[in-house]
Protein backbone atom coordinates (compact mmCIF):
# COMPACT_ATOMS: atom_id res chain seq x y z
CA UNK A 1 0.00 0.00 0.00
CA UNK A 2 2.08 3.05 -1.22
CA UNK A 3 1.52 6.68 1.12
CA UNK A 4 -0.41 9.72 -0.74
CA UNK A 5 -0.71 12.59 0.73
CA UNK A 6 -2.81 15.79 -0.10
CA UNK A 7 -1.15 19.21 -0.25
CA UNK A 8 -2.10 22.91 -1.81
CA UNK A 9 0.87 23.61 -3.63
CA UNK A 10 0.36 24.62 -7.26
CA UNK A 11 -0.98 21.43 -9.48
CA UNK A 12 1.88 21.40 -12.09
CA UNK A 13 0.62 20.90 -15.92
CA UNK A 14 1.37 18.08 -17.67
CA UNK A 15 3.35 18.49 -21.02
CA UNK A 16 1.03 18.21 -24.04
CA UNK A 17 1.63 15.60 -26.06
CA UNK A 18 4.68 16.30 -28.52
CA UNK A 19 3.27 18.20 -31.91
CA UNK A 20 -0.19 19.35 -30.18
CA UNK A 21 -0.89 23.44 -28.80
CA UNK A 22 -3.22 23.58 -25.81
CA UNK A 23 -6.48 24.99 -26.92
CA UNK A 24 -6.91 26.43 -23.12
CA UNK A 25 -4.37 26.72 -21.13
CA UNK A 26 -5.11 28.30 -17.28
CA UNK A 27 -2.46 28.72 -15.25
CA UNK A 28 -2.66 29.95 -11.39
CA UNK A 29 -5.94 31.32 -11.28
CA UNK A 30 -6.18 33.54 -8.23
CA UNK A 31 -9.50 35.63 -7.06
CA UNK A 32 -11.17 37.58 -4.10
CA UNK A 33 -13.90 39.20 -3.40
CA UNK A 34 -13.97 41.37 -0.14
CA UNK A 35 -11.00 39.99 1.40
CA UNK A 36 -12.53 36.30 0.55
CA UNK A 37 -10.66 34.15 -1.97
CA UNK A 38 -12.94 32.16 -3.69
CA UNK A 39 -10.60 31.22 -6.68
CA UNK A 40 -7.15 29.71 -5.15
CA UNK A 41 -4.17 29.35 -7.39
CA UNK A 42 -6.55 27.03 -10.01
CA UNK A 43 -4.40 25.61 -13.43
CA UNK A 44 -5.31 23.45 -15.87
CA UNK A 45 -4.88 22.55 -19.56
CA UNK A 46 -7.91 21.34 -21.99
CA UNK A 47 -6.55 20.13 -25.54
CA UNK A 48 -8.74 21.04 -28.60
CA UNK A 49 -11.99 18.22 -29.00
CA UNK A 50 -11.47 17.06 -25.06
CA UNK A 51 -13.92 17.85 -22.68
CA UNK A 52 -12.66 18.75 -19.02
CA UNK A 53 -15.31 19.14 -15.75
CA UNK A 54 -14.76 21.33 -13.03
CA UNK A 55 -16.40 19.62 -10.77
CA UNK A 56 -17.35 20.36 -7.27
CA UNK A 57 -19.70 21.54 -4.58
CA UNK A 58 -21.58 25.39 -4.86
CA UNK A 59 -19.73 27.85 -3.93
CA UNK A 60 -16.25 26.35 -4.65
CA UNK A 61 -15.28 28.78 -7.10
CA UNK A 62 -15.96 26.97 -10.61
CA UNK A 63 -18.71 29.25 -12.02
CA UNK A 64 -16.17 32.05 -11.08
CA UNK A 65 -12.83 30.18 -12.55
CA UNK A 66 -15.39 30.09 -15.79
CA UNK A 67 -16.13 33.58 -15.90
CA UNK A 68 -12.77 34.59 -15.65
CA UNK A 69 -11.59 32.29 -18.39
CA UNK A 70 -14.73 34.14 -20.65
CA UNK A 71 -13.01 37.92 -19.69
CA UNK A 72 -16.66 38.41 -17.98
CA UNK A 73 -14.55 38.83 -14.53
CA UNK A 74 -11.20 39.59 -14.02
CA UNK A 75 -8.32 37.94 -12.28
CA UNK A 76 -6.33 39.23 -9.10
CA UNK A 77 -3.46 36.99 -10.48
CA UNK A 78 -2.53 34.10 -13.16
CA UNK A 79 -2.86 33.77 -16.62
CA UNK A 80 -5.62 32.47 -19.47
CA UNK A 81 -4.17 31.55 -22.93
CA UNK A 82 -6.16 30.30 -25.90
CA UNK A 83 -3.97 28.58 -28.29
CA UNK A 84 -1.11 30.42 -27.15
CA UNK A 85 -2.53 33.72 -27.41
CA UNK A 86 -3.01 35.50 -24.04
CA UNK A 87 -6.37 36.39 -22.54
CA UNK A 88 -5.82 37.07 -19.35
CA UNK A 89 -2.71 38.29 -17.97
CA UNK A 90 -0.99 40.42 -15.60
CA UNK A 91 -1.48 43.85 -16.99
CA UNK A 92 -3.75 42.23 -19.70
CA UNK A 93 -7.33 41.84 -20.47
CA UNK A 94 -8.47 40.60 -23.61
CA UNK A 95 -12.59 41.32 -23.97
CA UNK A 96 -14.90 38.67 -24.29
CA UNK A 97 -15.63 39.28 -27.40
CA UNK A 98 -12.14 38.91 -28.58
CA UNK A 99 -11.75 35.63 -27.25
CA UNK A 100 -13.18 32.95 -29.67
CA UNK A 101 -14.63 31.47 -26.78
CA UNK A 102 -18.31 30.41 -26.68
CA UNK A 103 -21.45 30.33 -23.52
CA UNK A 104 -23.56 28.20 -22.33
CA UNK A 105 -25.34 28.55 -19.39
CA UNK A 106 -28.19 26.87 -17.36
CA UNK A 107 -31.27 29.29 -18.42
CA UNK A 108 -30.15 29.35 -22.54
CA UNK A 109 -30.81 32.66 -22.53
CA UNK A 110 -32.58 32.63 -25.45
CA UNK A 111 -34.16 36.01 -27.14
CA UNK A 112 -37.84 35.52 -27.37
CA UNK A 113 -38.83 38.05 -29.73
CA UNK A 114 -36.36 36.00 -31.95
CA UNK A 115 -36.94 33.03 -34.49
CA UNK A 116 -34.52 30.11 -34.34
CA UNK A 117 -32.85 30.99 -36.82
CA UNK A 118 -32.38 34.81 -35.56
CA UNK A 119 -31.14 33.23 -32.19
CA UNK A 120 -28.51 30.56 -33.48
CA UNK A 121 -27.13 33.96 -35.97
CA UNK A 122 -26.97 35.71 -33.48
CA UNK A 123 -23.22 35.42 -32.82
CA UNK A 124 -22.23 35.39 -36.60
CA UNK A 125 -20.64 38.56 -37.20
CA UNK A 126 -18.66 38.08 -40.60
CA UNK A 127 -20.17 36.29 -43.96
CA UNK A 128 -22.68 37.16 -46.39
CA UNK A 129 -26.27 36.81 -45.76
CA UNK A 130 -26.13 33.04 -47.71
CA UNK A 131 -23.10 31.91 -45.43
CA UNK A 132 -24.88 33.03 -42.33
CA UNK A 133 -28.03 31.35 -43.25
CA UNK A 134 -25.86 28.20 -44.49
CA UNK A 135 -24.20 27.95 -41.33
CA UNK A 136 -27.79 28.33 -39.04
CA UNK A 137 -29.25 25.35 -41.13
CA UNK A 138 -26.27 22.75 -40.78
CA UNK A 139 -26.50 23.48 -37.65
CA UNK A 140 -30.17 23.13 -37.21
CA UNK A 141 -29.41 20.05 -38.91
CA UNK A 142 -26.79 18.67 -36.37
CA UNK A 143 -29.06 18.61 -33.69
CA UNK A 144 -32.47 18.02 -35.25
CA UNK A 145 -33.86 21.02 -35.28
CA UNK A 146 -34.34 21.98 -38.81
CA UNK A 147 -37.79 22.08 -39.00
CA UNK A 148 -38.44 24.55 -36.16
CA UNK A 149 -36.15 27.48 -37.82
CA UNK A 150 -38.64 29.75 -38.00
CA UNK A 151 -40.39 28.70 -34.72
CA UNK A 152 -40.22 30.90 -31.23
CA UNK A 153 -38.52 29.86 -28.35
CA UNK A 154 -41.27 29.54 -26.19
CA UNK A 155 -42.93 27.20 -28.94
CA UNK A 156 -40.25 24.75 -27.72
CA UNK A 157 -39.72 22.72 -25.18
CA UNK A 158 -36.62 22.75 -22.67
CA UNK A 159 -34.67 19.80 -24.48
CA UNK A 160 -34.97 21.95 -27.69
CA UNK A 161 -34.34 25.25 -26.54
CA UNK A 162 -31.33 23.80 -24.94
CA UNK A 163 -30.36 22.59 -28.80
CA UNK A 164 -30.61 25.35 -30.01
CA UNK A 165 -28.68 27.47 -27.25
CA UNK A 166 -25.92 24.79 -28.07
CA UNK A 167 -26.26 25.54 -31.93
CA UNK A 168 -26.29 29.62 -30.98
CA UNK A 169 -23.13 28.71 -28.91
CA UNK A 170 -21.45 26.95 -32.09
CA UNK A 171 -21.97 29.30 -34.93
CA UNK A 172 -19.43 31.27 -34.75
CA UNK A 173 -16.88 28.12 -34.43
CA UNK A 174 -15.74 29.18 -30.74
CA UNK A 175 -12.16 27.52 -30.18
CA UNK A 176 -13.18 27.23 -26.32
CA UNK A 177 -16.79 26.28 -25.23
CA UNK A 178 -17.56 26.98 -21.39
CA UNK A 179 -20.46 25.66 -20.40
CA UNK A 180 -22.15 26.33 -16.45
CA UNK A 181 -24.73 23.40 -15.59
CA UNK A 182 -25.78 24.07 -19.30
CA UNK A 183 -28.46 20.56 -18.27
CA UNK A 184 -29.19 21.20 -14.86
CA UNK A 185 -32.64 22.47 -16.11
CA UNK A 186 -33.89 19.84 -18.03
CA UNK A 187 -36.14 16.68 -17.40
CA UNK A 188 -34.62 13.55 -15.90
CA UNK A 189 -35.61 11.31 -18.79
CA UNK A 190 -34.47 13.99 -21.27
CA UNK A 191 -31.18 14.70 -19.80
CA UNK A 192 -28.85 11.95 -20.80
CA UNK A 193 -29.73 12.16 -24.00
CA UNK A 194 -29.43 15.41 -24.42
CA UNK A 195 -25.61 15.27 -22.71
CA UNK A 196 -25.00 12.52 -25.35
CA UNK A 197 -25.87 14.18 -28.09
CA UNK A 198 -24.55 17.42 -26.83
CA UNK A 199 -20.95 15.79 -25.85
CA UNK A 200 -20.69 13.99 -29.85
CA UNK A 201 -21.29 17.39 -31.47
CA UNK A 202 -18.75 19.09 -29.30
CA UNK A 203 -16.22 16.68 -30.26
CA UNK A 204 -17.22 16.87 -34.07
CA UNK A 205 -16.29 20.78 -33.58
CA UNK A 206 -12.85 20.13 -32.02
CA UNK A 207 -13.38 22.42 -29.76
CA UNK A 208 -11.67 22.65 -25.99
CA UNK A 209 -14.68 22.19 -23.75
CA UNK A 210 -14.99 23.20 -19.72
CA UNK A 211 -18.09 21.99 -18.31
CA UNK A 212 -18.82 23.46 -14.53
CA UNK A 213 -21.18 20.74 -13.00
CA UNK A 214 -21.67 20.05 -9.21
CA UNK A 215 -23.31 16.09 -10.28
CA UNK A 216 -20.68 13.64 -10.30
CA UNK A 217 -22.58 11.34 -12.45
CA UNK A 218 -22.58 14.10 -15.06
CA UNK A 219 -18.93 14.58 -14.75
CA UNK A 220 -18.15 11.32 -14.98
CA UNK A 221 -20.74 10.64 -18.02
CA UNK A 222 -19.27 13.46 -20.15
CA UNK A 223 -15.56 14.28 -19.36
CA UNK A 224 -12.69 12.99 -20.54
CA UNK A 225 -11.01 14.75 -17.08
CA UNK A 226 -12.30 15.85 -14.20
CA UNK A 227 -10.66 18.83 -12.08
CA UNK A 228 -11.95 18.18 -8.12
CA UNK A 229 -12.52 21.60 -6.67
CA UNK A 230 -12.84 22.89 -3.24
CA UNK A 231 -12.64 25.93 -1.16
CA UNK A 232 -11.23 27.49 -3.98
CA UNK A 233 -9.05 24.74 -5.46
CA UNK A 234 -8.58 22.22 -7.68
CA UNK A 235 -8.12 19.53 -5.06
CA UNK A 236 -7.64 16.39 -7.48
CA UNK A 237 -6.81 15.92 -11.35
CA UNK A 238 -7.34 12.94 -13.66
CA UNK A 239 -9.50 11.05 -15.89
CA UNK A 240 -12.83 9.81 -14.61
CA UNK A 241 -11.82 6.52 -13.61
CA UNK A 242 -8.50 7.42 -11.59
CA UNK A 243 -10.87 10.17 -9.82
CA UNK A 244 -12.98 7.85 -8.74
CA UNK A 245 -10.94 4.44 -7.79
CA UNK A 246 -7.75 6.66 -6.05
CA UNK A 247 -9.50 10.00 -4.00
CA UNK A 248 -7.07 11.99 -2.67
CA UNK A 249 -8.38 12.28 0.67
CA UNK A 250 -11.89 11.29 2.53
CA UNK A 251 -13.73 14.66 1.40
CA UNK A 252 -13.51 13.33 -2.24
CA UNK A 253 -14.29 9.73 -2.46
CA UNK A 254 -17.52 10.99 -0.50
CA UNK A 255 -18.20 13.18 -3.51
CA UNK A 256 -18.49 10.53 -5.48
CA UNK A 257 -20.90 8.04 -3.33
CA UNK A 258 -21.94 6.99 -0.28
CA UNK A 259 -19.52 5.68 2.14
CA UNK A 260 -18.93 3.07 4.71
CA UNK A 261 -16.24 3.74 7.39
CA UNK A 262 -14.66 2.15 9.80
CA UNK A 263 -12.43 3.62 12.80
CA UNK A 264 -9.21 2.14 13.74
CA UNK A 265 -5.78 3.09 15.85
CA UNK A 266 -2.30 2.75 13.98
CA UNK A 267 -0.14 0.16 15.39
CA UNK A 268 3.58 -0.64 13.58
CA UNK A 269 1.43 0.34 10.21
CA UNK A 270 -1.17 -1.90 10.78
CA UNK A 271 -4.72 -0.78 11.85
CA UNK A 272 -6.79 -3.74 14.20
CA UNK A 273 -11.13 -3.60 13.00
CA UNK A 274 -13.42 -6.44 13.19
CA UNK A 275 -12.56 -6.98 9.67
CA UNK A 276 -9.09 -8.75 10.28
CA UNK A 277 -5.72 -5.87 9.94
CA UNK A 278 -5.36 -3.30 7.53
CA UNK A 279 -2.19 -1.30 6.18
CA UNK A 280 -1.25 2.03 6.66
CA UNK A 281 2.12 2.86 6.10
CA UNK A 282 3.66 6.35 6.55
CA UNK A 283 1.02 7.36 9.38
CA UNK A 284 2.49 7.16 12.74
CA UNK A 285 1.52 5.23 15.52
CA UNK A 286 -1.22 6.15 17.90
CA UNK A 287 -3.17 8.02 14.90
CA UNK A 288 -6.88 7.19 14.14
CA UNK A 289 -7.29 5.85 10.88
CA UNK A 290 -10.92 5.84 9.09
CA UNK A 291 -10.85 2.54 6.61
CA UNK A 292 -13.25 3.74 3.56
CA UNK A 293 -15.34 1.03 1.76
CA UNK A 294 -18.17 2.03 -0.78
CA UNK A 295 -21.69 0.26 -0.11
CA UNK A 296 -20.66 -1.55 -4.26
CA UNK A 297 -17.76 -3.25 -2.59
CA UNK A 298 -19.34 -4.85 0.76
CA UNK A 299 -19.70 -8.83 0.24
CA UNK A 300 -22.55 -10.34 2.12
CA UNK A 301 -22.59 -14.14 3.06
CA UNK A 302 -24.98 -15.90 4.97
CA UNK A 303 -25.13 -17.08 8.47
CA UNK A 304 -24.41 -20.23 9.50
CA UNK A 305 -25.61 -21.20 13.08
CA UNK A 306 -23.50 -18.24 14.29
CA UNK A 307 -20.70 -18.72 12.32
CA UNK A 308 -18.83 -17.15 9.31
CA UNK A 309 -17.17 -17.57 6.43
CA UNK A 310 -13.14 -18.87 6.82
CA UNK A 311 -11.39 -15.18 6.47
CA UNK A 312 -9.05 -15.06 3.19
CA UNK A 313 -6.04 -12.82 2.36
CA UNK A 314 -8.15 -10.89 0.15
CA UNK A 315 -10.96 -10.60 2.01
CA UNK A 316 -9.83 -10.77 5.32
CA UNK A 317 -12.22 -11.60 8.12
CA UNK A 318 -16.12 -11.62 8.34
CA UNK A 319 -18.08 -9.68 10.87
CA UNK A 320 -21.31 -10.35 11.53
CA UNK A 321 -24.48 -7.74 11.11
CA UNK A 322 -28.55 -8.06 11.71
CA UNK A 323 -30.29 -6.51 8.84
CA UNK A 324 -32.15 -2.97 9.62
CA UNK A 325 -33.80 -2.33 6.12
CA UNK A 326 -33.67 -3.73 2.64
CA UNK A 327 -34.97 -1.82 -0.55
CA UNK A 328 -35.20 -2.90 -4.05
CA UNK A 329 -34.03 0.09 -6.46
CA UNK A 330 -34.47 -1.71 -9.55
CA UNK A 331 -30.74 -2.44 -10.96
CA UNK A 332 -29.97 -3.19 -7.29
CA UNK A 333 -30.66 -3.60 -3.85
CA UNK A 334 -29.72 -1.17 -0.80
CA UNK A 335 -29.43 -3.53 2.03
CA UNK A 336 -27.85 -1.75 5.63
CA UNK A 337 -26.92 -3.81 8.40
CA UNK A 338 -26.37 -2.85 12.50
CA UNK A 339 -23.17 -4.21 12.86
CA UNK A 340 -22.96 -6.56 16.26
CA UNK A 341 -19.31 -5.10 17.26
CA UNK A 342 -20.20 -1.21 18.14
CA UNK A 343 -23.39 -1.20 16.61
CA UNK A 344 -22.87 1.10 13.58
CA UNK A 345 -24.43 0.93 10.45
CA UNK A 346 -23.28 -0.24 7.25
CA UNK A 347 -24.18 -0.37 3.70
CA UNK A 348 -24.22 -3.03 1.16
CA UNK A 349 -25.36 -2.61 -2.91
CA UNK A 350 -26.19 -5.91 -4.14
CA UNK A 351 -27.34 -6.39 -7.80
CA UNK A 352 -30.50 -7.53 -8.91
CA UNK A 353 -32.97 -8.54 -6.38
CA UNK A 354 -31.86 -9.48 -2.17
CA UNK A 355 -34.28 -8.56 0.10
CA UNK A 356 -33.67 -10.23 3.43
CA UNK A 357 -36.36 -9.75 6.09
CA UNK A 358 -35.32 -7.08 9.22
CA UNK A 359 -33.60 -9.02 11.91
CA UNK A 360 -31.71 -11.62 9.54
CA UNK A 361 -28.26 -11.85 10.44
CA UNK A 362 -25.84 -11.67 7.97
CA UNK A 363 -21.66 -11.63 7.48
CA UNK A 364 -19.81 -8.91 5.87
CA UNK A 365 -16.76 -8.96 4.50
CA UNK A 366 -14.82 -6.83 1.72
CA UNK A 367 -11.76 -6.72 -0.78
CA UNK A 368 -8.85 -4.65 0.55
CA UNK A 369 -7.85 -3.86 -3.00
CA UNK A 370 -11.37 -1.89 -2.77
CA UNK A 371 -10.78 0.53 0.27
CA UNK A 372 -8.77 3.80 1.55
CA UNK A 373 -7.58 4.49 4.35
CA UNK A 374 -7.64 8.18 5.23
CA UNK A 375 -6.19 9.62 8.83
CA UNK A 376 -9.31 10.92 10.51
CA UNK A 377 -10.65 13.93 10.73
CA UNK A 378 -12.31 15.17 14.31
CA UNK A 379 -14.68 17.52 12.30
CA UNK A 380 -16.41 14.19 10.71
CA UNK A 381 -18.59 12.37 13.35
CA UNK A 382 -19.16 8.57 11.86
CA UNK A 383 -21.84 6.35 12.53
CA UNK A 384 -20.22 3.78 9.65
CA UNK A 385 -22.15 5.48 6.52
CA UNK A 386 -21.17 8.81 5.47
CA UNK A 387 -23.73 9.40 2.93
CA UNK A 388 -22.51 11.82 -0.65
CA UNK A 389 -21.31 14.82 0.16
CA UNK A 390 -21.72 14.60 3.86
CA UNK A 391 -18.03 15.45 4.25
CA UNK A 392 -18.01 18.62 2.48
CA UNK A 393 -17.63 20.74 5.87
CA UNK A 394 -14.47 19.25 7.03
CA UNK A 395 -12.69 18.90 3.62
CA UNK A 396 -10.27 20.99 4.29
CA UNK A 397 -8.81 19.46 7.14
CA UNK A 398 -9.17 16.17 5.57
CA UNK A 399 -7.11 17.72 2.45
CA UNK A 400 -4.58 18.75 4.52
CA UNK A 401 -3.90 15.26 6.97
CA UNK A 402 -2.81 13.44 4.02
CA UNK A 403 -4.28 9.45 3.02
CA UNK A 404 -2.71 6.16 2.65
CA UNK A 405 -3.95 4.69 -0.63
CA UNK A 406 -5.66 1.64 -0.97
CA UNK A 407 -3.73 -1.98 -0.98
Amino acid sequence: MATKASTNAPTLQPPAPAGETPRLQVEGLTRSFGGRPVVKDVSLTVMPGQVTCLLGPSGCGKSTTLRIIAGVETADAGRVIVDGEEMTAPGLHVPPERRGIGLMFQDFALFPHLSVAENVAFGLTSGSRAEKRARVEELLRRVRLERYIDAYPHELSGGEQQRVALARALAPRPRVMLMDEPFSGLDNRLRDGIRDETLDILKEEGAAVLLVTHEPEEAMRMADEIALMRGGRIVQKGAPYNVYNAPVDQAAAAFFSDLNVIRGVVRGALTDTPFGQFLAPGIPDGTMVDIVIRPQHLKLDLDRGGRGPAPTPQEGTWARGVVVRARFLGAESLVELRMDYDGSILRASVPSVFLPKPGTPLWVAFRRDRCFVFPSSPEISHTGLVREGETDAAAEALADAGAAAPR
